[in-house]
């Protein structure tokens, strides 16, 4: 029966997807290297990382039957293979054809993703012929526009594959891996061969057939090991497969249909004038060679998403039991008190488990930034390279999830407002490139994440007419905000201050969007700039958005949370003694006076009028500042819930949690409160 590549499908999608990321970032690096003029073997090691990648998709592409793909990728190969072989005929010309190669290829794998048969493109099939033809003459490629998107219309003729290249046909049926009569064009010889071959790599059962699949194309297979009914069931016992074949063919013949297989870690050929016979039987488990010293599996975010919620019920049911234990006698509160610390302490183990696997590198989101940067550039005649830091660092994939697109906001803003045109940047004693960081570092349990350019910078007072202009503020407050302050201007909806609207950015919208959604996981957003030299974007992130530690407090009757990752210290004072010498009341903390605000007088809660007070010294928006408070009443691990309307228009409110006693607590923050 044939094999069912349905159940490969994902697996297939991520690989190619991992694959095609990183040829683009190669081709991005090949590009930089050609512009600054180095050849030769300065540009060598892009080259072949960009022939790995483009082979390991024709490969993987090619044991999913998908024809489209794999012409395209191979197509590709070939004219990178060329620039292998000298690598003094690398031009511009021919990294732009391979980054709209990666583009077509992203697409058809995307399309293959949804159970479409992708179409390949032909008008990019033919550049590419043409460009290979080029090149083998030692001549330039010639530069011509991008290609369409590529056809997938269901019943359009698939494009005809380039001459040069010829088209890797389906995999057969298993039960026609062993043809009876030789294929055409082979002749029956004496010769009998066996394959002994290694496969790495992501399902190598599939990989495994494609190998038998190519030698009963050059011969005949008489046996292999494992058995077909084995790699059916996708069984080979140490990645390694044993082929037997009659063959008139020779072994460098035979190694070379091998070589087009990717994956293949180790490929060993030998003759034998021994009659076929039946292949050794693979060794008993404990003959298995020892397990890879690091493995992984793929697993669907829904499911990670389940299980950070039964995580949370444990922690709220784990809570639950504590404070029903302290009703029990006392005589039986100890056992219940160290079993329940017990299974706290494994619920937390289990939650750190989980909330690991949970975490992405910052990479994943960021490494699309340079190609985004340099297509823009390009539509505006602007140079710009983009310098990564820091990527390693690892957040909470529902917290990536949604910064993809702010970032990409933030991109396209540094590259049109910021990043002047060469002329202009050469005029203002500039390097004709402009510059973009993105810089990743962790401070306590944040990551601070920062995006800064070296172009015009923003003006604050130009900011400020335009938010009076609009009617978004007036003009005596406009008048009393500082340069920072103004900065944040930037973040109105729909306040822009450029003078010409584009299809890139100019109609006000962005920043907005980024400050929503960076302020929606417990995040926070600041703007840097000074006219002339640049602007920094910092973003501050949570490491996560599911359980974190918070500090509850008594205000009147209510009790309400703070994040401990926002809280510095606490100290009881007597209220009335607090120096005012400023005006309001401050509190000597650490060396320096801090204000203090009372929390009731902003949640609009009665006073207590007890002057006896804890004061709680927490992060605000210009440093640190100090919460009144009735009561400090401990530290918990809170399952967070986000709040729906109407609650999450509160100014002030970021999250609710629920004790033990079931009583639900709102989660402060207390940036927002204090901008209310």
């Amino acid at each position: 029966m044939p094999i069912d590549l349905n159940r490969y499908l994902t697996l297939f999608v991520a690989e190619a997807g991992e694959h095609l990321a990183g040829f683009s970032r190669e081709l991005l690096a090949l590009e930089q290297a050609v512009r600054a003029g180095s050849a030769g073997d300065a540009v060598k090691p892009a080259v072949d990382a960009l022939f790995r990648h483009a082979h390991s998709v024709k490969g993987m592409s090619a044991s999913m039957q998908q024809e489209a793909i794999t012409g395209l990728a191979h197509q590709a190969e070939d004219l990178i293979d060329l620039y292998r072989r000298d690598p003094s005929l690398v031009d511009a010309a021919g990294v732009d054809l391979l980054l709209d190669t990666s583009d077509v290829l992203a697409e058809l794998v995307e399309r293959a993703s949804r159970g479409e048969k992708p179409i390949g493109d032909a008008a990019l099939s033919k550049r590419l012929q043409d460009s290979i033809r080029q090149v083998k003459d030692g001549r330039p490629v010639t530069p011509s526009a991008s290609p369409s998107p590529p056809s997938m219309a269901a019943g359009a003729p698939p494009a005809p594959p380039a001459p040069s290249v010829p088209s890797v046909p389906p995999a057969p049926p298993v039960r026609d891996l062993y043809p009876t009569p030789l294929p055409s064009g082979v002749q029956r010889g004496g010769r009998r061969v066996v394959a002994e071959v290694t496969i790495g790599g992501p399902v190598p059962a599939v990989r495994a057939f494609l190998v038998v699949k190519k030698l009963s194309g050059v011969g005949i297979v008489t046996g292999t090991a494992p058995t077909v009914e084995e790699l059916k069931a996708g069984r080979i016992p140490g990645k390694k497969l044993t082929v037997e074949l009659e063959t008139g063919e020779s072994l460098d013949r035979l190694e070379r249909a091998l070589s087009q297989i990717s994956d293949l870690t180790g490929v060993s050929l030998r003759e034998t004038d021994q009659p076929a016979a039946p292949p050794v039987a693979p060794p008993p488990r404990e003959a298995a060679p020892p397990p890879e010293p690091a493995r992984t599996v793929r697993v669907r975010t829904e499911i990670l998403d389940g299980f950070v919620d039964l995580v949370g019920e444990l922690l709220l049911a784990t809570a639950r039991i504590r404070e029903v234990g302290r009703a029990l006698p006392d005589l039986h509160r100890p056992a219940l008190d160290e079993g329940v610390d017990r299974l706290h302490g494994i619920v937390k183990e289990l939650h750190g488990k989980v909330m690991a696997v949970r975490m992405t590198p910052l990479a994943l989101v960021v490494e699309q930034l340079p190609r985004a940067a340099r297509d823009v550039a390009r539509k505006l005649g602007r140079q710009v390279e983009v310098e990564l830091r820091g990527t390693e660092i690892e957040l909470d994939r529902a917290i990536l999830e949604v910064l993809s697109d702010p970032l990409l906001h933030v991109l396209r803003n540094a590259v049109d407002h910021g990043i002047e045109p060469p002329h202009l940047r050469l005029l203002a004693g500039k390097a004709a490139t402009g510059h973009i960081t993105v810089t990743a570092r962790r401070e306590r349990d944040r990551v601070i994440l920062e995006i800064a350019d070296d172009g015009k910078g923003m003006d604050p007072a130009r900011l400020r007419e335009a938010a009076v202009a609009r009617g978004q503020l007036e003009a005596a407050a406009a008048a009393t905000l500082s340069d920072r302050e103004s900065l944040l201007l930037a973040c109105l909806p729909g306040l822009s201050t450029a003078e010409q609207v584009t299809d890139v950015s100019g109609r006000g919208v962005g920043l907005d969007a980024v400050k929503r959604t960076v302020e929606a996981v417990g995040g926070a957003l600041e703007i840097e700039s000074a006219p002339g030299v640049g602007t920094r974007l910092v973003l501050r992130l949570p490491l996560t958005v599911a359980v974190q530690p918070v500090l509850l407090v008594g205000v009147g009757a209510e009790v309400v949370g703070l994040p401990i990752s926002k809280v510095h210290g606490a100290a009881t004072v007597s209220f009335s003694s607090l120096d005012r010498s400023r005006g309001g009341p401050l509190l000597a903390y650490d060396g320096e006076l801090v204000p203090v605000h009372d929390l009731a007088a902003l949640l609009g809660f009665e006073p207590c009028g007890r002057d006896e007070r804890s004061v709680v010294v927490a992060e605000g928006i210009d440093g640190r500042i100090g919460l009144c408070v009735d009561a400090l009443l401990g530290q918990q691990e809170a399952v967070l819930k986000p709040l729906g309307a109407p609650l999450g228009a509160v100014a002030g409110l970021s999250a609710v949690t629920v004790l033990g006693t079931g009583r639900p607590v709102f989660i402060l923050d207390v940036t927002k409160l204090l901008a209310a």
